[in-house]
């Protein structure tokens, strides 16, 4: 026999060890905004008599308006109906309170519930239940919503990664949203296709910029993300296109640029969907070229035609892909802003340019109120 004899003592440790479990797991439910929020109104609930109690006992120490605690704990944690019973608690204890400390006089006002105690409480209550009806209507409560956010961004990061590249090539990306926030307008997708010989990147600048357009940006980034390597390269754009236009966007454009460059030769192609211009180094002339495409702007109309330009990556060649928020400001034409970027890039032409992404948006469009994207790929 394996088991051991049923006692009372032992029914009881499983019954305990059940109820525990249960506790646990409510409660990691519902820190996980997957519960009810039937915990986190029972402990509020028992947080407003025990603090009208500590201001009766110790009306020096524990000041009436002490009530807006459970308050803002309630705004950022239940549910506007549940909101609202706490709100009645909260009412009642300072009846309560008005009634056992005596009426408010002038001289003895800060033990008392003053009419600027019972105007803070309901202020307060007041934009707690704003908030609390805000993410009821948004279905995202308030403890998962930072954990949502930061999990977002991460999967974006991740898709933005660019593939490791065989020996002989270097590549590096640097992109910098508008005002310093976690999402950008600006993304980037790539790829390893045909079995690993050819990378496949897109850059692509969503219109508008910071968080603006960082919800139309999250949508695109995925979206493309699986049409790239699931089409020819000259399908890719296109496809694009009717996806845009098939959302219906009040400001739905966005510009594109999609590389496709074979890493056993150098060769590579370029289709543009209204983007700037790539940047090519020679290292035979250490001059920069110009890279331009044809195609008109994704999201404006149907059966657009994206023509490619050609070229080759040799060893020491460099191809530089950006967006418009690296070089274009308010006194500052894309002209002037292309001569900078090229005459900053060339500082890093003995370093093989290992680095250099990042440094380049610092030196060239540090201060920009705008979403910024660079990648470099380098053929050693």
């Amino acid at each position: 026999m394996t088991g051991g004899v049923d006692t009372p003592w032992a029914r009881m440790r499983r019954v305990l060890h059940r109820a525990r479990t249960g506790v646990r797991k409510a409660g990691v439910d519902y820190f996980r905004g997957e519960g009810s929020d039937r915990l986190a109104l029972t402990a509020l609930l028992l947080g407003v008599p025990a603090i009208a109690g500590g201001t009766i006992a110790q009306p020096d120490w524990c000041s009436p308006s002490a009530l807006v605690l459970p308050i803002v704990a309630g705004g950022l944690l239940l549910r506007p109906a549940s909101l609202l019973a706490l709100y009645a608690a909260a009412a009642t204890a300072l009846i309560v309170e008005s009634a056992v400390l005596g009426p408010y006089t002038e001289e003895d006002a800060s033990s008392r519930v003053t009419p600027g105690t019972i105007l803070v409480v309901a202020a307060v209550g007041f934009f707690g239940l704003l908030i609390a009806q805000f993410r009821s209507r948004v279905g995202v409560p308030w403890r998962r919503g930072g954990t949502m956010l930061f999990d977002l961004r991460e999967r974006i990061r991740v898709q933005s990664k660019l593939p490791n590249l065989p020996r002989g090539w270097h590549r590096e990306m640097a992109l910098r949203p508008a005002g310093g926030q976690s999402f950008s307008g600006d993304f980037v997708v790539a790829a390893r296709t045909g079995g690993g010989r050819t990378l496949e990147v897109v850059l692509t600048d969503v219109s508008g910029k910071g968080m603006d357009a960082a919800s139309r940006a999250l949508l695109l980034s995925g979206a493309f993300g699986g049409l790239l390597g699931s089409l020819p390269p000259h399908g890719f754009l296109p496809a694009a296109n009717g996806y845009l236009l098939r959302q219906d966007w009040d400001e739905g454009f966005a510009t594109s640029i999609h590389l496709v460059l074979d890493l056993d030769s150098g060769d590579f192609e370029l289709f543009s969907a209204g983007h700037l211009p790539a940047l090519q180094l020679s290292a035979g002339t250490g001059k920069w070229e110009e890279k331009s495409a044809d195609g008109p702007l994704l999201g404006v109309y149907d059966g657009a035609q994206f023509d490619p330009t050609k070229g080759t990556l040799r060893p020491g060649d460099v191809l530089m892909l950006f967006t418009d928020g690296l070089v274009e400001t308010a006194d500052r034409d894309i002209s002037e802003g292309i001569d900078h970027l090229t005459g900053e890039a060339d500082r890093y032409v003995g370093s093989g340019f290992h680095g250099a992404a990042w440094h380049l948006i610092e030196t060239v469009a540090k201060d920009v109120n705008d979403d910024r994207a660079l990648l470099l790929i380098c053929r050693q």
